[in-house]
């Protein structure tokens, strides 16, 4: 009888141009989308709001940071010449959806592979989709994030700065580091499995290395070095200006962080199409 099962080739090379990876993903766009859907919806499965939660959860923080924070607390944000209650959870909120995206996707990288052994041992896949499909399937609850977001500002003041156009420039970096990191991630933990509880603490303590509770410019001149070495900093920052303050992006800036995540999401690519091979034997 014959077997309908197709091995993968353990001998098979695989490339690490950056052409034939975008090939690659615009010839399993169907793919993409059909798994991207599947993985969205699941999440909410069985629930009776069902994807109705992607807007409530979003929507409750957002009320409950700002009664806690203006109401218990009583902080108010002195960054950038603004001293406001109100503003306080806004500009936290900014910095938690972007926390939440990039804590959502490495929290879930490890087990991208260890997880779709079929995918790796009987079927001819393209493994390198999983962790694309990962970031795609968490951006949607970070837009419904942003929707409540700008809805909140509408509400808080009146009108809505121009600068929210630039919301994709700002994501596109972040979302290029973030895919580069979940393909370093996805491949070590085949080899091991020690990365699934050390993404797990490094998550925990990031809410505390990230400026979503404070500015960077609150933070002392011999320590903002190691904060704006976060690559979350600048992407909140820089968030934070277009949406709430109005601002311009720092051009120059995100043309830097441009090239340095196009750098990361290629080398994490490269990181895994070379481990790749040893997935089955280890599987």
């Amino acid at each position: 009888m014959k077997d309908n099962n197709i091995y993968v080739n353990p001998h098979e090379e695989y490339s690490f141009s950056i052409i034939k990876f975008i090939i690659t993903l615009i010839s399993n766009i169907e793919i993409i989308i059909q798994m991207t859907k599947r993985d969205v919806l699941v999440r909410y499965k069985g629930s009776f709001i069902g994807l109705g939660w992607s807007l409530f959860n979003p929507l409750l923080l957002l009320f409950i940071y700002t009664y806690v924070f203006s109401e218990i607390f009583k902080y108010r944000w002195d960054g950038d010449g603004i001293n406001s209650r109100v503003v306080f959870s806004i500009v936290m909120f900014v910095g938690m959806i972007v926390l939440n995206l990039f804590n959502d996707i490495i929290n879930k990288a490890p087990y991208l592979i260890i997880t779709n052994v079929n995918y790796v041992k009987k079927v001819v896949f393209p493994l390198e989709v999983l962790p694309v499909v990962s970031v795609l399937a968490s951006m949607f609850n970070s837009i419904v994030s942003v929707v409540v977001l700008i809805f909140f500002c509408f509400c808080e003041y009146g009108y809505l700065n121009w600068t929210i156009l630039y919301l994709p420039v700002i994501f596109m970096p972040l979302a290029l580091v973030i895919l580069g990191l979940s393909y370093i991630l996805s491949a070590l933990a085949v080899y091991v499995r020690d990365v699934t509880q050390s993404v797990g603490v490094i998550s925990a303590l990031l809410i505390f290395l990230t400026p979503v509770f404070y500015p960077v410019s609150a933070v002392p001149q011999n320590v903002r070095y190691f904060i704006l070495m976060n690559p979350l900093s600048f992407i909140i920052e820089q968030m934070r200006d277009i949406v709430v303050f109005g601002v311009n992006p720092n051009w120059i800036g995100l043309l830097n962080y441009t090239i340095i995540s196009v750098f990361i999401c290629w080398s994490g690519f490269v990181f895994f199409q070379i481990t790749r091979k040893g997935f089955s034997d280890v599987l």
